[in-house]
């Protein structure tokens, strides 16, 4: 059985993912914790002058949370954790109500990179938000999770397609329409569905975001339960160590050394180019307002981040034992034996000698394993959100991730213990050396 201590993490870890199966959820989630940490949430248009202690924002999809430390001077250099809220997936079209042959169906659009076959015949619910008609022309936010089996791709038969096993014959414009019920199609069918739901009126919703997600709850797998089994690993799992991460130096017994930070992005799977997304200004607006809401000027903003750091957060890959050859011979990372300092040359990952250094240290006065991930020479790498704040800051960046199998499937797997190592690291990192 993995130790208590992580495997009591991962218990905790399942209950946040179940609870977070959009972005917006999942920025309820890490909301609702930070502030029974003690945490205030900000409004961007309120003035901050004098803040002080545990703060953040949230926009849409996105969470930016940090904490300034008592005394704490204008220009004390930030411990940035960078991590995303969203996951590959099917989203709602603005029209969807279709069908076909008598049955009704819902029209989606692919999100990110999913692998469809993933998503055939799975019990589907609806997640998201709407956009309600509020008093003075203003609009808000209504967060909806329906986690009943309504919907299903389902697929096609291998009688009547003897060549399926012999490739993914899945068109993603024609087939990646779930059926929901029997009948003609009826417009606005959907929507009733889900507002009823939310106990809102119909005529007072003006927009939504809407999308579906496998009703299965995590759990876990192996002999041991040694692995855990969930949707949205990637990257639920870096959102939440972050949070746990922050909570702890924010609660800790002495101070942290410097102002840690976590930073959770919207839209990473589809390029992060968005106002919710890492190469937006978000994070960059609410650390300079930090600096300034405790006196600091332009000297100040310019030391603290000179001397920021920032870990990107996200999931990494494990070795495949079916498909050993698509992995670099000598980098083989396995579930429980650590998270992974993931590096490209090229510049798809931020890891340099300079930040392998200051995250190995983390990993030691953590007393937590880690490994090392480069692709195949032969297999262009993926990458995340750490070039792109490395860009945009200027700050000394490295990419570090959970290794797993099945990454953006509709379910992950990684070690059951590797969550609690990736907090305790994370944890760390935010407060000392």
């Amino acid at each position: 059985m993995t130790p208590l201590p992580h495997r009591s993490h991962a218990d905790d870890l399942l209950s946040f993912i179940q609870a977070s199966p959009s972005p917006y959820h999942a920025v309820t989630s890490a909301a609702q914790r930070l502030e029974k940490a003690g945490f205030r949430e900000l409004c961007v248009t309120d003035d901050w002058t004098g803040t002080t202690g545990g703060s953040f924002v949230t926009r849409g999809g996105a969470l930016i949370a940090w904490y300034v430390p008592e005394g704490a001077p204008a220009h004390t250099p930030f411990r940035i954790v960078g991590t995303h809220t969203d996951s590959p997936n099917l989203r709602v079209k603005p029209t969807p109500d279709t069908g076909a042959a008598g049955w009704r169906q819902v029209a989606v659009e692919v999100y990110g990179g999913v692998p469809l076959n993933t998503w055939l015949d799975r019990d589907l619910g609806i997640s998201g938000r709407l956009a309600l008609r509020a008093p003075g022309g203003r609009v808000e936010s209504r967060l909806v999770q329906i986690d009943e089996p309504l919907l299903r791709v389902p697929q096609l038969a291998i009688h009547l397609d003897r060549t399926v096993n012999e490739g993914l014959a899945l068109d993603r414009q024609r087939h990646v329409a779930p059926l929901w019920a029997l009948g003609a199609p009826e417009q606005g069918a959907l929507l009733r569905r889900v507002v009823e739901t939310a106990e809102v009126d119909p005529g007072e919703v003006l927009g939504w975001d809407l999308m579906l997600h496998d009703i299965q709850p995590p759990g876990y797998l192996g002999a041991d339960r040694e692995f855990v089994v969930s949707a949205r690993l990637d990257n639920l799992v870096s959102v939440h160590a972050g949070v746990t991460a922050l909570v702890a130096a924010a609660t800790g017994d002495e101070e942290p050394a410097y102002v840690p930070v976590l930073a959770a992005f919207d839209h990473e799977e589809v390029g992060s180019g968005s106002e919710t997304g890492a190469q937006s200004p978000l994070l960059e607006r609410v650390l300079g307002r930090s600096v300034a809401a405790r006196g600091g000027g332009s000297e100040d903003w310019a030391r603290a981040l000179s001397g920021a750091f920032c870990v990107s957060s996200d999931m990494a890959h494990a070795v495949h034992p079916n498909y050993v050859e698509r992995h670099d011979p000598g980098h083989h990372p396995l579930p429980n034996d650590g998270p992974t300092l993931k590096v490209n040359v090229n510049q798809r990952y931020a890891t340099d000698s300079t930040g392998m250094a200051v995250f190995a240290a983390a990993c030691e006065r953590a007393g937590a394993p880690w490994q090392q991930f480069v692709s195949n020479n032969a297999m262009p790498c993926g990458t995340s959100i750490g070039p792109l704040t490395a860009a945009r800051l200027g700050v000394t960046t490295v990419d570090v991730g959970v290794p797993g199998l099945s990454m953006h499937s509709a379910r992950e797997l990684c070690g059951a213990a590797d969550p609690g190592h990736l907090a305790a690291i994370l944890g760390a990192f935010m407060t000392s050396g």
